[in-house]
């Protein structure tokens, strides 16, 4: 994984490990890439949401801002606002197969605790 902007924070100088991409979570991130030129790859976020606290939000990026630490995987870009890293700091992308299902998996060594749909987060 490839860090492609400063990952130090002036405020307390904490340097990230940085989000890493499985080569499966990069080929769907390619795959959405390509139905549009104008997208750039994809954003995670986190937002305050269900019962354990917090909740991944996931967005096609056309316009990237100037927050955003972006990370590279075989071509596939990952989009991350400074703000959210020390929530995910450290989190594996993966693209798995969950019964009929196909989605983003998220193995976040900093979640301290999930709801038990599995929907939402918390860090301490």
């Amino acid at each position: 994984m490839q860090l492609e902007k400063s990952t130090m924070l002036d405020s307390d100088r904490a340097i990230w490990k940085g989000l890493t991409l499985t080569n499966r979570a990069a080929k769907h991130i390619q795959h959405l890439s390509s139905q549009d030129p104008n997208i750039k790859g994809l954003q995670i976020d986190v937002k305050s949401s269900g019962c354990a606290g917090l909740s991944y939000s996931m967005n096609l990026v056309t316009t990237s801002s100037q927050d955003d630490l972006i990370f590279s995987h075989h071509g596939a870009c990952l989009f991350v606002p400074l703000h959210a890293m020390p929530y995910i700091d450290g989190t594996e992308v993966d693209y798995v197969h969950v019964g009929l299902n196909q989605i983003f998996k998220f193995n976040n060594p900093r979640a301290q605790h999930a709801c038990g749909c599995g929907e939402s987060f918390g860090v301490e």
